[in-house]
């Protein structure tokens, strides 16, 4: 009889790090029933990961991540696990690299199962069959054979001889129901501002009556990062914190909406509002929480988008409450200093997620931490479930504030104070193929098509992604252009962006003068995008027609819809 074999001598203990540790994911749905979850890595994401998750100082090693040559250079093998409620099942890793000639299917891709028992599943790179149109590391897959699947995932990145990293450090554990938090939320309240349309909100609620608590933003209040997207995102936490606080539960007299969409600014808010709110008024918020503090970095209105959103749902019928909330990024940054002026002029409640946990990022476990960037955020841009449930907290103690103050008896008449970026926009209204105001005169010309290929968002309590401006105009070949005449002195485009090189340029004139050129490509990927056409103009009709460029006829362009004041 043969005795047992020998094992292999084991690899040496190579210098490695974290680019994801413990984290939360989810499949989300797709066609063939399968669950998928997507973690990108491009743009400044892979360092970020990186610095967050993997203590990485160095900037030889950090140079090095983004770009696919120094990606290989650096890394010998990456250590995958999964872990699940069922240890036998198996998952399907993923990596892709972006492509130089065509960003998403010209690179390489490999895909590995890996056991979800928890047990690190290790890749050796110099076995991966690579592409020479590598440009930059893409995305990470988990794929799931059910949909809803929940798991713990993480990712580590063994190095190459010669490169040194500090070991990975322990996570602190994490209490939220320690001092030190309690007075981090305290911090999180910058001010209650006129607490008239709040108190009265809370008090509707405590007598039973009907009351929706609404959230519009970015991806953050979408709930990107939270797992389960619908359950565990900041915007439903912060719903069931209101309930617990004024109400019978979620199913009796409060309600909840939840508008969120990634990578869209107040711009697009703006124009949206109405639909995805107030759903064309079959809906009346009372109170709205607004959350664009990371997304209206480039807004090309100069805070003007933000300064008219608020003054849009503050004179809508219902007259609700207006919260605003400043989420943060990995890097400290939001934009409360400047957009912050509305609530400070307009005396509106504000709240601070990164007055609430910046400084204690900084401090020592055990010395004033409650927890780490790692902890807190899901990627470089979205909080994970811990950093969701913080934000609903930072909400929850404003709400418990207003609550235990004398309410106010009057409040301020917006339109009688000086706006600190202006209010021209809010009046503002959507125009699309399926509502078009009686006046407005259109000829599609070649835009004739209908775009199916939408970005999309889950709304609501929903798992399921609901396409945004499915009743678009799509032109797919032909040099007629799309001619629009309306009443109005401003007016916005909603186009499609799109990394696909079937997109082309379109070009736009107003009473017979370009006034733009549109490339859908900038941004490089599938989202809604609001640009001026016009504004501050005289109210009257003018004539508007958008084209292809000169040698892109036979390209692709989406109008998704307009805004127009009138």
């Amino acid at each position: 009889m043969a005795g047992p074999k020998a094992p292999k001598d084991p690899e040496k203990k190579r210098k490695s790090f974290f680019i994801m540790r413990n984290k939360e994911v989810a499949g989300s749905p797709q066609p063939d029933g399968k669950g998928v979850q997507t973690i990108f890595l491009d743009d400044s994401r892979m360092i970020s990961f990186a610095r967050i998750t993997g203590g990485i100082t160095d900037e030889e090693i950090l140079g090095l991540l983004p770009n696919a040559e120094g990606f290989r250079r650096l890394v010998y093998s990456i250590g995958v696990t999964v872990e699940t409620d069922n240890p036998t099942e198996t998952a399907e890793f993923v990596m892709q690299m972006y492509g130089k000639r065509d960003p998403y299917r010209s690179g390489t891709v490999f895909q590995v199962p890996v056991r979800a028992d928890g047990m690190e599943k290790v890749i050796k790179l110099n076995e991966v069959e690579w592409s020479d149109d590598d440009r930059v590391p893409g995305q990470m897959r988990f794929v799931f054979e059910k949909a809803g699947t929940l798991a713990k995932v993480s990712v580590r990145l063994y190095l190459q001889d010669g490169y040194d990293v500090p070991e990975p450090e322990e996570e602190c554990q994490i209490d939220l129901e320690s001092s030190e938090y309690k007075q981090m939320l305290e911090k999180s309240v910058m001010q209650t501002g006129n607490t008239l349309r709040l108190k009265r909100a809370i008090e509707r609620a405590k007598k039973g009556e009907d009351v929706t608590v609404a959230f519009i933003g970015g991806s953050i209040t979408q709930g990107a990062g939270a797992i389960p997207i619908n359950t565990q995102c900041y915007a439903y936490k912060t719903f069931q914190g209101f309930c617990q606080l004024a109400g019978k539960g979620t199913e009796e007299n409060i309600h909840y909406v939840k508008a969120g969409v990634g990578g869209t600014s107040s711009e697009f808010g703006m124009v949206r509002y109405q639909r995805d709110v107030c759903s064309e008024g079959a809906v009346k918020p009372d109170l709205v929480v607004v959350e664009f503090a990371v997304n209206d970095a480039g807004d090309e209105t100069g805070g003007e988008s933000y300064d008219s959103l608020v003054n849009k749902i503050w004179y809508s019928e219902n007259q609700p409450a207006v919260i605003l909330l400043f989420s943060v990024f990995t890097d400290d940054w939001n934009l409360q200093d400047k957009l912050g002026k509305v609530g400070e002029v307009y005396q509106l409640p504000m709240v601070s997620v990164k007055d609430c946990v910046v400084e204690q990022f900084y401090k020592k476990p055990g010395q004033g931490r409650v927890f780490s960037k790692a902890q807190f955020f899901y990627d470089v841009y979205h909080p994970s479930n811990l950093g969701h449930t913080v934000m609903a907290d930072c909400l929850v103690q404003l709400f418990r504030t207003v609550d235990g103050l004398p309410g106010d008896e009057t409040e301020p008449d917006l339109r009688q104070i000086e706006a600190p970026f202006g209010r021209e926009f809010a009046g503002i209204q959507l125009l699309d193929r399926t509502n078009v105001p009686e006046g407005v005169k259109i000829d599609c010309g070649d835009f004739s098509g209908t775009d199916k290929e939408l970005q999309g968002a889950e709304r609501n309590l929903d798992l399921k992604i609901t396409p945004l401006l499915p009743d678009n105009w799509m032109h797919e070949s032909g040099s007629r252009p799309f001619v629009i005449d309306i009443e109005c002195s401003a007016l916005l485009i909603v186009e499609k962006d799109s990394a696909d090189p079937k997109f082309g340029i379109a070009e736009i004139t107003v009473d017979g003068e370009k006034v733009r050129s549109i490339d859908p490509h900038e941004v490089g990927w599938n989202h809604c995008n609001a640009l001026i056409c016009f504004r501050g103009k005289e109210k009257k009709e003018h004539h508007v027609e958008i084209s292809m460029q000169a040698g892109d006829e036979d390209k692709q362009f989406t109008i998704l819809g307009f805004g127009y004041v009138n």
